[in-house]
């Protein structure tokens, strides 16, 4: 949760359901799982519906789509098909929506902190206009989500053997996308 850098906030209401993909923060001081904050803009009708019972927050690793052709069993016996590797978590919990500027402020503060903390010279929101930084508050509403439960989804070829998990490491290192080799590095080489 701390590595992706945007979810997609989930509500059902009473006309279906909502998603919104955006930047959370997980405070791991409060609550038994941690509570989720982050905002959306005021026009977004995900934050003037009521939510029907929990919300949910999906966080998505890397993935990578995976060639039956890395199996050494396409060789032997040819029942292979293709699949994809992944890493996911799922939060759940009741999501509050809120306007109250100071909590704002700080949610938008700590969600630029995060971002810009690894940057030569990073941006903070004390850098722009005070009545600048009030507008645009006012065109956004601060979200809560304390963590009710929450379930995380590692697929990484752990079904198939050693043998075509080597396969299917070597055949996701080289390919040219950065998040198929930060798969091909996760996947078990040993049985479990």
């Amino acid at each position: 949760m701390r590595e992706a850098r945007l979810a997609t906030l989930v509500t059902a209401t009473d006309e279906g359901l909502m998603a919104t993909p955006l930047p959370l923060f997980l405070d791991d001081r409060e609550g038994t799982y941690g509570v989720l904050y982050g905002h959306v803009a005021k026009a977004n009708p995900q934050c003037q519906k009521p939510a029907i019972g929990e919300a949910l927050a999906l966080f998505a690793g890397p993935d990578a789509y995976v060639s039956p052709s890395w199996y050494a069993a396409k060789q032997e016996h040819g029942k292979v098909v293709p699949t994809w590797n992944y890493e996911a978590v799922h939060a759940y919990g009741p999501v509050e929506f809120f306007e109250d500027e100071a909590r704002l402020r700080d949610i938008v503060a700590r969600l630029t902190d995060l971002h810009e903390g690894g940057r030569t010279e990073p941006w903070a929101v004390s850098d722009a206009p005070e009545a600048f930084i009030r507008a645009q508050l006012r065109g956004i509403v601060g979200l809560r989500l304390p963590i009710a439960r929450i379930e995380g989804k590692r697929k990484l070829s752990q079904n198939r053997s050693d043998v075509d998990r080597q396969g299917v490491a070597s055949g996701l290192s080289g390919s040219a996308r950065e998040s198929d080799r930060r798969v091909a590095a996760m996947i078990p080489r040993d049985a479990d």
